[in-house]
């Protein structure tokens, strides 16, 4: 597998030799029309590219080289000089230099200053006559016989990945299906050859995916200067940290979460960080912290934002709760300490007590719950008054193809995605209670409600009440969800298996039904819903007693 400083290096190649393919092509244009502002707007912005990304990469001889070339265009630029005389051959010269540079970088090997060039650029930067060699206009032996290069990297649209993408996606459903068939009819060069095409299918599957995997560091290089604009709105000292910029995960992925993590940065500073004042009295150092960082959880990724402001006032968000009618006083009293933070996903809810620019419009942490619903992600929140706050992303590294859980109901193949499926066990009926008109049943010294699913997907408002065990004989199949920090048990027919799945969108009417996430084929042929768990525990907390 490549370093990540490998990966970096064939980008910077892959860009600089473009550039420099580019900027040839460019100095042509020029040498025959030496005004043509196109071109030379063109080799000003590539010199500019070329040299903020060498130095980023720690190639400061190339940065050089392309800043003191950069400099010389910017005067052509701006009318102090024109295009011509002796310049000309010595930005040529530049030009190669820079060439033989990134191909120096490409082979692995130390790079080198090249003093007379950078003497002669600084000279002509002077305004000074450069020394040139005799055979600077007629060219050397060596510039006739140069060998043309390509890069090694090609650059692909993500839409051409998309469609790849869905193309595998389809090549796995049918591998499925053949190799059901190949077991039922038992032939052993027909195994033999299926198998060979499970391993080739899932080859290309796990290609493409990687093809697909961008580092978190695009998005999260880009929130320096979102911290800043935001704590200079609100008014506040922010020192943000950044880690795990290295971390993979799908494009598609991180281009879906970009707004929320947008929201979740905004509400740390606009609710979460005091201001310097506050953090004086508190004892608190004037500047506030925040961190945003990622790392791998097996096939997961966990982004989180950290800050060590105020914490959430759990009685305050209660309070909130009771002013704006969500829930009454009684009800209000009786939610756990995570029970509360759900309220904060609620679409419109809101603690801040004046509306800005940044925080009190009610707006945004319910984006970022549909958005990591959308996901078949997970949110958490961790608090505590007075010391701070962390929200939790916890994000699948690909959307394409999803681990899940399938499960036979009333005759029919359903499928749970393993993400929002927290365990499975096997209970005897009479280890199931009534209590307060909710089953429940005990898993490892904690009560969790049960509902049978046959119960649940039923369009009768009062399918689920009152809870009745006596319908209940034997040992009961348990699938133990967990979705927003509740877990909720569905009793199905029967366990099937797990397996990857890819999931595609549910078509009309079935798009109507929320609680379908989407559909899958099965190696069988047959057609299974992709339940989703989000909604199904909407359902049940809306439906239970």
């Amino acid at each position: 597998m490549k370093s990540r400083e490998q990966e970096y290096r064939e980008l910077f190649m892959a860009e600089a030799l473009e550039a420099y393919d580019a900027m040839s092509q460019h100095m042509s244009v020029l040498e025959k029309r030496p005004g043509d502002e196109a071109a030379l707007n063109e080799v000003f912005r590539l010199l500019h590219n070329l040299k903020a990304n060498a130095r980023a990469m720690g190639y400061n001889e190339i940065g050089e080289v392309a800043h003191r070339m950069e400099t010389i265009f910017g005067q052509i630029r701006s009318k102090e000089r024109p295009f011509a005389g002796s310049m000309v051959p010595v930005l040529f010269s530049g030009i190669d230099v820079l060439g033989g540079m990134i191909r120096t970088v490409g082979a692995n090997q130390a790079l080198t200053e090249n003093l007379p060039l950078i003497e002669n650029l600084d000279r002509v930067i002077a305004g000074e006559e450069p020394v040139l060699e005799e055979d600077s206009e007629v060219g050397s032996e060596e510039d006739a016989t140069r060998k043309l290069e390509l890069s090694d990297l090609v650059y692909i649209p993500i839409k051409k990945l998309d469609h790849l993408l869905n193309l595998v996606g389809e090549l796995i459903i049918d591998r499925d299906r053949v190799l059901t068939l190949a077991q039922e009819v038992g032939d052993p060069t027909l195994l033999s050859v299926t198998a060979h095409l499970s391993r080739l299918a899932d080859d290309l599957q796990y290609s493409v995916m990687d093809a697909r995997l961008v580092g978190v560091g695009t998005l999260f290089n880009k929130f320096p200067r979102v911290v800043r604009d935001v704590a200079s709105a609100e008014q506040k000292q922010v020192e943000l940290t950044i880690s795990g910029q290295d971390i993979q995960i799908d494009r598609n992925i991180l281009q879906i979460i970009t707004d929320s993590l947008l929201h979740l940065v905004r509400n740390a500073i606009g609710h979460g960080l005091e201001t310097s004042e506050e953090r004086t009295k508190a004892g608190k150092p004037a500047i506030g912290q925040l961190t945003l960082s990622a790392q791998t959880d097996r096939d997961n990724v966990l982004i989180r934002i950290t800050d060590d402001g105020r914490g959430i006032d759990v009685e305050r968000v209660r309070r909130k709760a009771v002013e704006r009618g969500v829930l009454s006083r009684d009800a209000a009293s009786r939610l756990s300490e995570a029970e509360v933070y759900t309220l904060l996903f609620e679409a419109g809810f809101s603690t801040a007590e004046q509306v800005t620019e940044i925080s009190g419009r009610g707006v945004g942490l319910d984006v970022v719950k549909l958005a990591i619903d959308s996901l078949g992600g997970q949110l958490g929140v961790e608090s505590k008054l007075g010391a701070g706050t962390t929200f939790t992303l916890v994000l699948p590294t690909s959307i394409a193809v999803k681990g899940a859980l399938l499960f036979e109901l009333e005759g029919h193949p359903y499928a749970l995605p393993l993400m929002h499926t927290d365990s499975v066990v096997s209970l005897q009926s009479d280890r199931l209670h009534v209590v307060g008109g909710t089953l429940l049943a005990k898993v490892l010294s904690e009560n969790i409600p049960v509902v049978r699913l046959a119960d649940l997907l039923s369009d009768h408002d009062d399918a689920l009440l009152p809870a009745d065990r006596s319908k209940l004989v034997g040992a009961q199949d348990i699938i133990i969800t967990s979705y927003n920090g509740r877990k909720l048990g569905l009793i199905v027919d029967r366990f099937l298996r797990q397996q990857d799945i890819v999931i595609k969108p549910v078509s009309q009417p079935l798009d109507m039904i929320d609680l379908f996430g989407g559909v899958t084929l099965l190696g069988s042929g047959q057609v299974c819903l992709v339940l989703d768990v989000p909604a199904l525990t909407r359902l049940f907390l809306a439906r239970r007693p």
